[in-house]
């Protein structure tokens, strides 16, 4: 009897791994729903070896598949499908050749998955670590469509773009993270390791010290004696925010913060509407309906309080409103002039080339806004560097002129 190696996830969310013993593969997925396990993974063993007893390992250690594979994988079995190969073929042959051992484990998985009877959509939904749900929904679209090649055509671009967007994104906060790092590794030395010697020798003297001076030595004492307690505190504070974060109330809620910050929720929408605008003029130009793209498109706007809006957009066009209007409430999602020339495409036809347009307009636009900003950030820090170690240079300074009257 063939023996079957299976990753599947349990009741609590981990994933498990083992092996067992069934006479096929429908088998061997009847065995695992029965210990009431979702399998993600599941491939013939060649190796001889005991069947599993029942008992699972658990994966203590998560690979993840380079987005570079990723973005390789949509294109080329995009080309594949466009050059009339089928697509259990067309999977075989990306799994034969992934760059990566990882990539080649999960793409053969997605082959195994889909020539068992399942759909494309349904198998990389399997893998959620790796295909995001936006990209699932739009192979889903595509497969009810019959336009699968150029979905996955379309999918590849948007990655192209997004890693753009990532980069771009990362580039600009280099510089002042450095900046950053750096005024607090000076003020940290200069805290714990110069002011304390000069304290020694104004101690020596006896001599009333000025209160600048006063003051930054009574930081210096308190970071001393206090400074580890502080980090562990914050490193604590860190892994406890993170944790609230992974919910799904504590996401919403930091997603609403950052949207009232005065320059970063502005730019956090923008960057959300251009997303939904390429997605959905790409899916609609693609021949996707209004709706099934709108569903689409929302889960690639990643604020949830943002796609709750969208949602209420989405009843209203299943009622026969415009899109124009029923993404009216949407304010801080699509300003007047954006509502306007959508309702303009709506009317003249061209609402796809309008919002790929629109998306295309607005990423140079935030691309300049953002390279402004990290402009106007380097000098100001700077200004706070400066001012924290002019402000501790000055306060030593000082009493050295006071000490040559004690001197004298």
């Amino acid at each position: 009897m063939p023996l079957f190696k299976y990753r599947a996830l349990q009741v609590d969310g981990a994933i498990a791994e083992g092996r067992l013993q069934a006479s096929g593969r429908q088998e061997a997925y009847r065995q695992l729903e029965g210990r009431g396990l979702k399998p993600v993974g599941l491939t013939e063993d060649s190796k001889e070896g005991p069947a599993d007893d029942g008992t699972l390992r658990l994966e203590l250690k998560r690979s993840r598949v380079p987005l570079r594979d990723v973005e390789n994988f949509t294109r080329q079995l995009s080309s594949l499908l466009a050059a009339g190969v089928p697509l259990s073929r067309a999977l075989k042959i990306l799994s034969g050749e992934a760059s990566t051992p990882v990539a080649r484990e999960k793409w053969r998985e997605v082959h195994d998955l889909v020539i068992d009877g399942m759909s494309l959509a349904d198998a990389m939904a399997r893998f959620p670590e790796v295909f995001p749900r936006v990209q699932v929904a739009m192979v889903q679209a595509g497969e009810t469509g019959g336009f699968l090649d150029l979905v996955l055509s379309q999918i590849a671009d948007l990655q192209v773009r997004e890693k753009e967007l990532r980069s771009k994104l990362t580039s600009a906060l280099v510089y002042p993270a450095v900046l950053l790092a750096l005024t607090l590794g000076v003020v940290v030395y200069l805290l714990v390791f110069f002011i304390p010697r000069f304290e020694s020798i104004f101690a020596g003297f006896g001599a009333a010290l000025p209160g600048l001076t006063l003051f930054v030595v009574g930081i210096s004492e308190a970071v001393t004696k206090y400074g580890v307690f502080v980090a562990a505190a914050l490193l604590l504070a860190v892994f406890l925010v993170r944790q609230r974060l992974q919910t799904d109330q504590g996401r919403r809620k930091w997603q609403q913060l950052v949207l009232r910050l005065p320059l970063v929720g502005q730019l956090s929408a923008r960057f959300a509407m251009t997303r939904f605008c390429r997605m959905l003029g790409t899916l609609l130009g693609a021949g996707v309906p209004l709706v099934n793209g709108l569903r689409v498109a929302r889960e690639s706007i990643g604020n949830q309080t943002l796609t709750d809006a969208v949602n209420l957009s989405i009843e209203r066009v299943k009622q026969g409103n415009r899109l124009a209007a029923s993404l009216s409430d949407c304010h801080e999602l699509f300003p007047a002039s954006v509502l306007e020339m959508i309702s303009v495409s709506e009317e003249t036809g061209r609402l796809d080339k309008e919002l790929v347009r629109l998306a295309t307009v607005t990423d140079s636009d935030l691309d300049r806004q953002l390279r402004t900003a990290v402009s106007l950030a380097e000098p100001i820090m700077l200004f706070i560097m400066a001012a924290f170690i002019g402000t501790i240079f000055v306060g030593m300074v000082i009493p050295i002129f006071t000490l040559q009257g004690y001197i004298k």
